[in-house]
């Protein structure tokens, strides 16, 4: 799940959009880098939804091991089965599960979400 959502598992969330805060457990950025921004596709507030088919990587990770730099530089997102669907990609929501990982692909924490103003809940 994503950290700071405020949903849990099977209850409702909020709906990723460009609006959304996206963080690495680090204090990286995590934004889409390919993704409905610049297509059109639906928007929450004027900004477009994340869908499952979106790329995201993360920048400014400061994340080490032993003195060595370890960042985070991409997310892996788990969707339950289910829900809203744009362009038949599901939507990302607060309580999708999201794990940053570093250039081994090895998980190296929970992204963390603050919800952008306004918005849309899904159940």
């Amino acid at each position: 799940m994503v950290s700071g959502d405020g949903g849990g598992p099977g209850g409702p969330g909020n709906v990723v959009s460009a609006a959304s805060g996206l963080h690495c457990p680090h204090g990286g950025r995590v934004f889409a880098v390919s993704g409905p921004g610049g297509r059109g596709g639906v928007r929450v507030d004027g900004h477009a939804v994340h869908t499952a088919s979106d790329v995201f990587a993360v920048a400014g990770c400061r994340h080490t091991v032993n003195g060595t730099p370890e960042p985070c530089l991409s997310v892996r997102w788990s969707l339950r089965p289910g829900g809203v669907l744009v362009d038949g990609a599901p939507v990302l929501l607060g309580t999708s599960g999201a794990q940053c990982l570093g250039a081994a692909l090895v998980p190296q924490g929970a992204v963390v979400a603050t919800a952008g103003r306004g918005g849309v809940v899904c159940r």
